[in-house]
């Protein structure tokens, strides 16, 4: 499993790939094993990073090895790795292999539709090759039957190829009382499809009709999206009223959610979402976009609005904060919700997911078909 989304900071897609390494290392047969593997020129995968898993780290830059995997398929994992029996790409793009069954993982398909939000290699190969990959890869692993339907209709694989694997709810005790007077919260990555700016611009809107409303937290990995949102944040009418955290660790995270009166994420497009899930986990009410997986991630438990609605959106604040009664019941169906979401739950589904990569690549050898990649 390709563990380097993990290796500095974990946002979305380290936190996924981490859980979900450690709930699969639990529940590994005595005959299984699971190898992280990780390239880097300056970080180093600790051999302990997830317990019961073995590591495979290599002194290799990540924009090396991904130019070679990504453009010419080469090198086989198992030139760096020794044999396996499944290589697992974390991202659309496949982890060449000579002989594994191979799998790759999308979490949402942003980059198609909006490659102006993406930089780097995401913007010069994964439009252009996801879609080839995707059909080649003998498993295609999805994390919400949001983003799987997408990938049927936009990279045209075959629906019994997917597989959904959706991020788990940490195993928190939901605080038991609403917290009115805590800090409104936001958990992302400050990137252009979070809408940080509709979410400053509606926190004005809140303050003018609440002016006793706690101030806005910002917390998260900052982009260059972020600069014009945060000038936002210092200048009147906000000054002094929203705070920027940057990026929490996981041990600051459940303290930032437990003091929250409530989460808020507005965004343009997500394919999951963990921040929604673990505010729930957590009793928090959420007010999110009802765009991408989100609907599908909240359900019923939290406020669906248009991420264009700059009204809308403060006024599901304003809700929250004038009306506990609606908050509680929010943050009740919330826990609920998020206990449908399992980290053990998932790591059986992906270890199924493996068992059959494994059968269609070995049946595809005995038919004598051409290896997906060499």
């Amino acid at each position: 499993m390709d563990y380097r989304p993990a290796l500095r900071e974990r946002t979305g897609v380290g936190e996924y790939v981490h859980e979900l390494a450690s709930a699969l290392a639990r529940r590994l047969a005595p005959e299984d094993s699971l190898a992280l593997f990780s390239s880097s020129w300056r970080d180093r995968l600790a051999h302990d990073a997830v317990p019961g898993a073995d590591t495979i780290d290599r002194r290799i830059p990540v924009r090396v090895l991904n130019f070679a995997w990504h453009r010419f398929e080469w090198p086989p994992i198992e030139r760096l790795a020794g044999t396996v029996d499944v290589a697992h790409s974390i991202h659309p793009l496949l982890m060449p292999s000579r002989a594994a069954g191979q799998l790759v993982t999308i979490h949402d398909l942003d980059f198609l539709d909006h490659p102006e939000r993406t930089r780097g290699e995401i913007r010069r190969d994964y439009a252009g090759l996801a879609s080839s990959h995707a059909r080649r890869a003998d498993g295609v692993i999805a994390v919400s039957r949001f983003t799987a339907r997408q990938i049927v209709d936009r990279l045209e694989v075959p629906s019994e190829r997917i597989t959904v694997c959706s991020p788990g709810a940490p195993p928190w005790t939901p605080r038991t009382e609403h917290r009115s007077a805590g800090p409104i919260l936001f958990v992302g990555t400050l990137e252009a499809r979070k809408n940080v700016g509709t979410l400053l611009r509606a926190y004005g809107r809140v303050r003018a009709q609440v002016p006793s409303a706690p101030r806005l937290v910002l917390a998260g990995r900052r982009t260059p999206d972020a600069d014009a949102w945060l000038r936002m944040a210092v200048d009147p009418p906000l000054a002094g009223q929203v705070e920027y955290l940057g990026y929490i660790r996981d041990e600051e995270r459940r303290g930032l959610f437990d003091s929250a009166s409530m989460f808020v994420l507005p965004s343009y497009h997500e394919g999951f979402g963990i921040p929604v899930l673990e505010a729930m986990a957590a009793g928090v009410p959420v007010v999110v976009s009802r765009r991408g997986a989100l609907p599908e991630v909240v359900g019923d438990a939290g406020a669906l609005v248009d991420p264009e609605d700059e009204e809308g959106l403060a006024a599901a604040m304003v809700r929250y904060l004038t009306d506990s009664q609606a908050a509680t019941d929010a943050a009740a169906r919330g826990v609920r919700r998020a206990r449908e979401y399992s980290w053990d739950a998932s790591a059986q589904t992906l270890y199924d997911a493996y068992a059959r990569a494994i059968a269609r690549r070995r049946a595809a050898e005995a038919r004598g078909l051409p290896q997906m990649s060499a």
